[in-house]
This record gives structure tokens, sequence and C-alpha cells, in this order.
């Protein structure tokens, strides 16, 4: 569904823990905290707070950590 970014929580570079709050997304009044179940380190970050996203649109991209 389409939505609002409302917070972005990592950096290029960044490495994170498994289920650490990577990206906040606004939608129908609620809050969608994303997350992953594995360490990994952060190669680059493609949403900003504020910015309208829609389904399959890229965010964030990974390398293992």
């Amino acid at each position: 569904m389409n939505g609002r970014v409302a917070a972005v929580n990592v950096h290029a570079g960044d490495a994170v823990a498994a289920g650490r709050a990577l990206v906040v997304l606004e939608a129908m009044k609620m809050e969608h905290a994303l997350s992953l179940p594995a360490a990994v380190r952060v190669k680059a970050v493609h949403a900003a707070p504020g910015a309208q996203v829609s389904p399959g649109q890229l965010l964030l991209e990974f390398e293992s950590a």
C-alpha cells in the first residue's frame, strides 16, 4: 500500500542487529516499523523522512554483516 516514510533509523555503512527498526512507514494512520530477522550492513539508503512511497519501491539495500 502507499504510505509516507515517518523515520529512517539507519545510514549507509551501519551494521544493524536483527530485529532493529530500520524504517518506519505511516499508512492509513498507523505506523509500521520495518526490520529484518538477521544482522546486516546497510549498503545504501533510498528513502528519506516525509517521502511518499508505493508498493515495491526500493527503500534500503543490504550486504552481509
